[in-house]
């Protein structure tokens, strides 16, 4: 797995995204902020594009990406053939969503979690792994042909 996780946010994910940048960095991790770099509002296909475009060629295997509710975020990230994003609220959504689906962009509802649960969706994310098999069979049917 990558030491480089790209990451970006809108406006309403700023702060949220200001602190885990930190604590990734703490982890090991190396990031590359794709901004958004203040609280002063943005539109967030601006910042989310770049990074799903990424993630979508096969620059970084993964990244994290956020917004006030993650759904706006996660609509643009998933318009990527190649993007599996999942929107997590909790740390057992987050694992699920690496276990069957193999998702590779992770997005944060930031108005509706704290930091705390940030950590813990992240760090589940990170901590498990892909189970293949009949979850890949899925995966295989999910681009339109």
């Amino acid at each position: 797995m990558s030491n480089i996780i790209p990451i970006a946010s809108d406006h309403a994910g700023f702060e949220l995204k200001s602190k885990l940048v930190p604590y990734l960095e703490e982890k090991g991790y190396k990031i590359k902020d794709m901004g958004c770099y203040s609280s002063e509002s943005v539109d967030y296909p601006d910042f989310i594009h770049p990074l799903a475009k990424e993630i979508n060629e096969g620059v970084f295997p993964f990244g994290f990406i956020m917004c006030g509710t993650g759904n706006g975020v996660s609509m643009v990230a998933n318009k990527y053939p190649n993007v599996r994003c999942a929107l997590c609220w909790n740390k057992e959504i987050s694992s699920l969503a690496k276990q069957h689906n193999n998702a590779n962009i992770i997005a944060l509802p930031a108005r509706f979690i704290s930091f705390e649960d940030a950590k813990e969706i992240i760090d589940s994310y990170l901590n498990n792994k892909f189970e293949g098999d009949r979850h890949q069979r899925r995966i295989n049917k999910i681009p339109i042909k």
